[in-house]
C-alpha cells in the first residue's frame, strides 16, 4: 500500500486536516497512527477507504488508486472497525458478521462456515454467541464481534479507529492481545488509530506519529524511543523516561526460552534491555541470550516492547 503526498482540506477550516503525507506500507504490517485528538490521524485513515476524499495526492491499495475505484466495492473489500462498534441491534451476531459476504454473493454454506470460524478466532464460542443480539453482549464481546465482522469477507486491509477506547483497562488489554494474535495468524495489513502510547508500543510494527496533519516520524516503536526525530516525538513518547526504564530492566527479565529463528548476535543475560535494544537496532532481528557461554534463550523487539509496557513507571 502507498499513500503519496496526501492532503485533505475541509471547507471553512483554517489549514489542512492532513498535509502532504506519504507512507509506504508493506503487506501484512501493523501500522499505528499515533497522535492527540484533532491531529488528523482519523482523517488520514479514512482516505484509505474513501470515506474522506483527498484534496491532493494519491492512495493506492493493492496497486489501485482508490479514487479510481467504485467507493461501495472498495469499502466492501476493506475491513473497518470503530470505537462505537456499530452492530445492527435487530440482527443476531451471525447476521451482523455475514453482512458483507452476503452483499458480495457468497454461498450460504460458505458464510455459515466463515461466521463460525471467525467467532472461534476471536474466542467467542459459536454455539453460544451466533444467535445472540448486540444487547446481550458485554462491551468486550461486542468489540470482538466488530472485529469478526470487519474480517468476514477476508479483506487484505483492516482499518481500526480507536476501537478499544470505550472499554475498561483490563478488557482493553485482553482485546489488544487478541488482536496481536489474530494479526500474526492472518497476516492482514492493519491501520490502527490511537492516542494511547502504551497501546501503540504494544501493537505496532511501525508507528506514524501525527501532529497537525503531518507525520513527525515513521519508524519501529523502539527506534522512536531511542532516536526521536523531533522534540515533539521525544516528549509524546516520554523517550527519556522509557530509556531509563529499559536501563533498569535486565535481559533476563524479558527473554523467551526457545525460538525457531537463528540469532545473528548475542548478549549476556545480566545486561540491560537498553543494551539489547542497541544490539537489535544495529541490524539484528533476534539476539541469543547467554549466561556465560551457555545459551539460555533469545530476545526480539517484541520481547523488549512487552517488557517496557508491562514494567512499572
Amino acid at each position: 500500500m502507498r499513500i503519496e503526498r496526501v492532503t485533505v482540506s475541509y471547507r471553512g477550516a483554517q489549514g489542512n486536516a492532513v498535509e502532504d503525507v506519504s507512507l509506504d506500507v508493506r503487506a501484512g504490517e501493523f501500522i499505528v497512527l499515533l497522535g492527540p485528538s484533532g491531529s488528523g490521524k482519523s482523517t488520514l485513515l479514512r482516505t484509505i477507504n474513501r470515506m474522506v476524499a483527498p484534496s491532493g495526492g494519491t492512495v493506492h491499495v493493492d496497486g489501485r488508486d482508490v479514487l479510481a475505484c467504485d467507493p461501495t466495492l472498495l469499502r466492501r473489500s476493506i475491513g473497518y472497525v470503530v470505537q462505537a462498534v456499530g452492530l445492527f441491534p435487530h440482527m443476531s451476531v451471525a447476521q451482523n458478521i455475514a453482512i458483507v459476504p452476503q452483499l458480495i454473493g457468497w454461498e450460504q454454506d460458505r458464510i455459515r462456515r466463515r461466521v463460525d470460524d471467525l467467532l472461534t478466532l476471536v474466542h467467542l464460542d459459536p454455539a453460544r454467541f451466533r444467535r445472540r443480539f448486540p444487547r446481550e453482549l458485554s462491551g468486550g464481546e461486542a468489540q470482538r464481534v466488530g472485529v469478526a465482522r470487519a474480517l468476514a469477507a477476508e479483506p487484505r486491509v483492516l482499518l481500526m479507529d480507536e476501537p478499544f477506547g470505550a472499554v475498561d483497562a483490563l478488557v482493553r488489554f485482553s482485546l489488544q492481545e487478541e488482536l496481536r494474535r489474530i494479526h500474526k495468524e492472518l497476516g492482514t495489513t492493519i491501520f490502527f488509530v490511537t492516542h494511547d502510547i502504551d497501546e501503540a508500543l504494544r501493537l505496532a510494527d511501525r508507528i506514524a506519529v501525527v501532529r497537525n496533519g503531518r507525520i513527525e516520524q515513521f519508524d519501529v516503536p523502539l527506534a522512536l524511543l531511542s532516536d526521536p526525530a523531533t522534540s515533539y516525538v521525544e516528549d509524546l513518547l516520554g523517550s527519556r523516561d522509557a530509556l531509563r526504564r529499559l536501563s533498569r530492566l535486565t535481559v533476563q527479565s524479558a527473554i523467551r526460552r526457545s525460538s525457531s529463528e537463528r540469532a545473528t548476535a548475542f548478549i549476556q543475560s545480566d545486561r540491560s534491555l537498553r543494551d539489547a535494544l542497541n544490539v537489535l537496532l544495529a541490524g539484528s532481528n533476534l539476539v541469543e541470550v547467554r549466561a556465560g557461554n551457555s545459551c539460555i534463550g533469545s530476545l526480539t523487539f517484541d520481547d523488549i516492547r512487552s517488557a517496557l509496557v508491562k514494567a512499572p513507571e
